[in-house]
């Protein structure tokens, strides 16, 4: 059975992806910080999927940690067949006030560990002629939206050059770019439910994002924007005048 290694599995889209890859009979190794959240997602996935779930607790922040979840990806005598970069963090969009140490955090988890990853993943992949790579990005890549815009930005620009580059030698790179998705990372940014200042059409399900993007992996698309109404809006934003573009990207929070 073929196995996918999931970043940030505790909670929000990665236990999504860890369900519906589970569903479709994915073995798994789940990786993030909180080993007993890891351990409460692993055993309901077993129950419902009956599959193999490896957990591997790591903080992708700490080198030695990070080191580990390199080398188990780059294992070539336990391959890693679909890697998803999903760990990360929010940060008021303040730039200028913001912590400076929390804006480096912040760069290092959403482009130095995925670049890492990404790296061991394609070593080991291209050696066996085949794999996908899957960078959760997100629409605020294709807007100005303080440095997390700038960070998904170069997860999609990453992702588009991969997938030219390894996807005819039979290693893909999707980038999947939800818009406002229903999972509690706007509450670990210590916003409470409705108060992030976004209408609610604009709202997507986990549920819907996964699927969706797991279907455009499955096709070996470098950008999958899931639900026309982002995708509409994407196109937009690339009419739109720089102003008008960088208050779109000041909405919620």
């Amino acid at each position: 059975m073929p196995t996918a290694l999931i970043t940030g599995a505790s909670s929000g889209l990665g236990v999504e992806f860890a369900r519906q890859l589970a569903a479709s009979g994915a073995d798994l190794v789940l990786v993030a910080r909180d080993r007993a959240a890891l351990d409460r997602v692993a055993e309901a996935v077993r129950a419902a999927s009956g599959v193999r779930v490896e957990v591997l607790a790591a903080d992708l922040l700490k080198p030695r940690d990070l080191a580990r979840v390199v080398a188990r990806v780059a294992d070539a005598e336990r391959p890693i067949d679909l890697l998803v970069n999903n760990a990360g963090f929010g940060l008021p969009l303040d730039f200028a006030r913001n912590d400076v140490d929390d804006e480096v955090r912040h760069l290092e988890l959403h482009v130095e560990v995925p670049m890492r990853l990404s790296h061991a993943a394609l070593g080991a992949m291209l050696a066996r002629g085949r794999g996908r790579i899957v960078n959760i990005a997100s629409v605020a890549g294709f807007v100005p939206r303080s440095t997390y815009g700038a960070c998904k930005g170069w997860l999609i620009s990453f992702s588009r050059w991969a997938n030219g580059r390894y996807g005819p030698d039979g290693v893909t790179t999707t980038a999947i770019c939800p818009g406002f998705t229903h999972t509690n990372f706007h509450e670990r940014m210590g916003l409470p439910p409705g108060q992030e200042g976004v209408p609610g059409p604009m709202w997507l399900d986990a549920k819907q994002v996964v699927r969706e993007g797991l279907r455009d992996v499955a096709r070996g698309k470098a950008v999958s924007v899931p639900s026309l109404r982002y995708r509409v809006l994407v196109g937009l934003t690339r009419l739109a005048p720089p102003s008008l573009a960088a208050r779109i990207g000041e909405r919620g929070r």
